[in-house]
């Protein structure tokens, strides 16, 4: 379960945020954990859903669409800007949007898929590691380049070659190549700074080989 933050999120601030699984253990281990994630995401960031999202998948698709049609109308709690959800960890860009709204996404979030992951695989205890971090985005170079950061996280974790990028489903970039793919993003704040879409992928890709070499330094992050 997730723990109650003591440090408090500032509403209007967007921070960059991060966990990893309990001793290091892997949190997504088939397609269906990071698809149930991914969906996870894109319910609880909305302030009040009207259902737990368990008993939301249960309903039959007809009367799920009822739902989404009042879940859509509601204010967010947080603006994802970017994910990346790892086998082992997970990354967010996020802007809080009201009082609290970063650690309940966080909980409801971290909560309701420990759930499922511990159902599913007959496990108990605590899936993630403890509190999560947070680390507040204090000028507009900074956001640029965190967005650079959890994109490029597969190839630099070297999951993916870098030419596989975009085919990699669980990361926030497939969103910012292309509308087509489901929106969970607000990708608008980041694409607006250039003048096409393909130039903040040039920004991106330039940068493959350079965050390989740090991803040692990188990952040390998580011991602190």
């Amino acid at each position: 379960m997730a723990t109650v933050r003591k440090d408090v999120l500032a509403t209007g601030e967007i921070y960059h945020i991060y966990n990893r699984g309990v001793e290091k253990r892997l949190i997504f281990t088939r397609y269906r954990d990071y698809e149930r994630a991914r969906e996870m995401i894109w319910y609880y960031r909305y302030r009040r859903p009207p259902l737990r999202f368990s008993h939301y998948k249960d309903i039959p698709r007809a009367a799920r669409d009822f739902y989404i049609q009042r879940l859509v109308l509601q204010p967010q709690k947080v603006t994802v800007f970017c994910y990346a959800l790892m086998p082992n960890h997970f990354h967010f860009l996020l802007r809080q949007e009201q009082e609290r709204g970063i650690t309940e996404f966080l909980s409801t979030f971290c909560n309701s898929y420990a759930k499922y992951f511990n159902t599913k695989y007959k496990r108990v205890g605590p899936l993630f590691q403890g509190e999560f971090k947070a680390v507040r985005i204090e000028n507009n170079d900074q956001l640029l380049h965190v967005s650079r950061y959890i994109h490029l996280n597969p190839s630099s974790s070297f999951i993916v070659k870098p030419e596989k990028l975009l085919s990699y489903p669980w990361i926030s970039l497939r969103e910012y190549a292309s509308s087509r793919d489901p929106q969970i993003c607000n990708t608008k704040e980041i694409l607006s700074q250039f003048s096409q879409t393909e130039k903040y992928l040039t920004f991106v890709f330039d940068q493959v080989g350079y965050q390989r070499s740090l991803n040692g330094i990188h990952q040390e992050i998580f011991e602190e």
